[in-house]
């Protein structure tokens, strides 16, 4: 008997990955999306036609309630957030509303729908959490029991929302999982991140639409792996017979700059650095032309300069691990960004 499953960020990255990897498995799947006219609609509608879509809205507890009624999920993944961190420092009021009170609001609404024995739960808790400061930073990287200290608007709502999900395991003992997810990419990524901003630029600047690509601190260090790896981690993590916490991630760190190396040695070029801090620019080797500056405009308030995970845990107890490494993982976000943009 096939399964079925509610996902609530349908339409972020996350969501589409997770929505293919459970269609291969033949769940039936409702997918959230909030309000009747949100433009993304079209985007679930089109890519992924096999998702039920229903309206409703994280920080609005009556129409989780409806949703899980009609959808009466075997399975619920809490994707939605107000996932951008430079984003949340500017509305940390509606971060705080919808990254941290809305996991709340979904556990409150399965309580009401009276399906806390009957529905299993997964909460995406981030990296984010851990902050990256020199006094809690293991050696062999962040597992489970590392200290948590957020250093963004979105981080701190995160945690509220991670303890708020322990709490309800605890307190009622529900089936529920929190999956703390160092820094995954893949060609679903936003526009506004990083990652898929250096491969969408790399591949307008192949073919000159573009000038050249302007960031902030290229010193900062990420765990970086494929967001299709993780989504599978977050299946497995309902599968178990008893919830738990689980640290995904790949167990090594790059920097912004080696990311931005790999993006344009996808596209033949070579680049080479000149000067430091906010005076740095990355040069065509053979051509001398600048093809990245920097913009501190672009600097977070607070940044994280080194997250590191140590995903042993998830590694033993459940058999995940990443199956793209990081070259791979850049390679694929340039090639797909050639061909999203020559379309």
């Amino acid at each position: 008997m096939s399964k079925t499953a509610l996902v609530t960020g349908i339409t972020g990255q996350d969501g589409r990955h997770l929505a293919e990897l459970l269609n291969e498995k033949g769940y039936k799947i409702y997918g959230i999306v909030r309000g009747q006219h949100n433009p993304k609609r079209r985007l679930v509608e089109e890519t992924m036609p096999y998702v039920n879509i229903i309206e409703a809205d994280l920080i609005d507890v009556s129409s989780l309630t409806r949703a899980l009624t009609l959808s009466d999920p075997d399975e619920f993944y809490n994707l939605a957030a107000i996932s951008h961190v430079g984003y949340s420092f500017k509305d940390p009021i509606l971060t705080a509303e919808v990254t941290g009170k809305g996991v709340l609001n979904c556990l409150e609404a399965i309580r009401l729908a009276g399906k806390e024995k009957t529905t299993k739960f997964y909460q995406a808790s981030t990296s984010e959490m851990f902050g990256g400061l020199d006094y809690n930073r293991p050696d062999k990287g962040y597992d489970e029991k590392a200290i948590f200290h957020p250093r963004s608007p979105y981080g701190v709502a995160k945690l509220y929302g991670h303890w708020i999900a322990t709490n309800y395991r605890e307190s009622y003992d529900m089936h529920i999982s929190c999956g703390i997810l160092f820094n995954h990419e893949g060609e679903y990524r936003g526009l506004e991140f990083v990652t898929r901003k250096i491969s969408n630029a790399v591949a307008r600047i192949k073919l000159g639409k573009q000038d050249h690509l302007e960031l902030g601190n290229m010193d900062a260090k990420r765990d970086w792996g494929y967001a299709g790896d993780y989504v599978e981690g977050m299946w497995r993590m309902l599968q178990q017979e008893k919830p738990d916490d689980y640290v995904l991630a790949t167990g090594e760190t790059y920097t912004v700059r080696h990311f931005v190396e790999l993006a344009f040695k996808e596209i033949g070029i070579e680049i080479v650095w000149e000067g430091s801090g906010v005076s740095e620019v990355g040069k065509d080797n053979d051509s001398g032309k600048v093809l990245v500056k920097i913009n501190p405009d672009f600097y977070r308030p607070a940044e994280v300069d080194l997250l590191l995970g140590d995903p042993s845990k998830a590694e033993k107890v459940l058999g995940w691990k990443r199956k793209v490494d990081f070259p791979g993982l850049v390679k694929k976000m340039v090639e797909y960004d050639l061909g999203f943009e020559a379309s």
